[in-house]
Protein backbone atom coordinates (compact mmCIF):
# COMPACT_ATOMS: atom_id res chain seq x y z
CA UNK A 1 0.00 0.00 0.00
CA UNK A 2 1.25 3.14 -0.88
CA UNK A 3 2.09 5.82 1.93
CA UNK A 4 -0.23 8.93 1.83
CA UNK A 5 0.88 12.09 2.93
CA UNK A 6 -0.92 15.00 4.54
CA UNK A 7 -3.58 16.91 2.08
CA UNK A 8 -1.92 20.76 3.56
CA UNK A 9 -0.34 22.34 0.92
CA UNK A 10 3.72 21.72 0.69
CA UNK A 11 3.10 19.25 3.37
CA UNK A 12 5.19 16.01 2.81
CA UNK A 13 4.44 14.51 6.56
CA UNK A 14 2.71 10.82 6.90
CA UNK A 15 -0.73 11.62 7.28
CA UNK A 16 -2.15 9.92 10.92
CA UNK A 17 -5.54 11.16 10.54
CA UNK A 18 -8.57 11.64 8.55
CA UNK A 19 -11.08 14.92 8.63
CA UNK A 20 -14.44 14.76 7.17
CA UNK A 21 -16.83 17.72 7.03
CA UNK A 22 -20.91 18.17 7.03
CA UNK A 23 -21.34 21.67 6.38
CA UNK A 24 -24.50 21.77 6.24
CA UNK A 25 -24.88 20.01 9.49
CA UNK A 26 -21.95 22.87 11.32
CA UNK A 27 -19.70 19.22 12.42
CA UNK A 28 -16.62 18.50 11.73
CA UNK A 29 -15.04 14.72 12.55
CA UNK A 30 -11.46 14.24 12.99
CA UNK A 31 -10.10 10.55 13.60
CA UNK A 32 -7.42 7.85 12.78
CA UNK A 33 -6.77 7.61 9.31
CA UNK A 34 -9.61 6.66 7.12
CA UNK A 35 -10.05 3.93 4.40
CA UNK A 36 -8.68 6.55 1.55
CA UNK A 37 -11.92 6.40 -0.46
CA UNK A 38 -13.67 8.97 0.28
CA UNK A 39 -13.35 11.88 -1.95
CA UNK A 40 -14.44 14.37 0.69
CA UNK A 41 -12.49 13.14 3.27
CA UNK A 42 -9.07 14.91 4.12
CA UNK A 43 -5.50 12.90 5.54
CA UNK A 44 -3.72 15.18 8.04
CA UNK A 45 -0.49 14.88 9.87
CA UNK A 46 0.07 14.68 13.38
CA UNK A 47 0.87 18.30 13.35
CA UNK A 48 -1.81 19.81 11.57
CA UNK A 49 -4.17 17.30 12.84
CA UNK A 50 -3.48 18.74 16.54
CA UNK A 51 -3.55 22.50 14.96
CA UNK A 52 -6.54 22.20 13.47
CA UNK A 53 -9.28 24.64 14.24
CA UNK A 54 -13.07 25.21 13.20
CA UNK A 55 -15.29 27.56 12.77
CA UNK A 56 -17.15 29.00 15.43
CA UNK A 57 -20.37 27.25 16.49
CA UNK A 58 -19.74 24.03 14.94
CA UNK A 59 -20.03 20.55 16.92
CA UNK A 60 -16.30 18.66 16.48
CA UNK A 61 -15.72 15.20 17.21
CA UNK A 62 -12.50 14.03 17.98
CA UNK A 63 -12.02 10.56 17.90
CA UNK A 64 -8.66 8.57 19.35
CA UNK A 65 -8.30 11.03 22.06
CA UNK A 66 -8.21 9.60 25.50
Amino acid sequence: MDERICSKVACARPAVATLTFDYEGRMAALGPLGLGNDPHAHDLCALHAERMTFPEGWEVLRYGEG
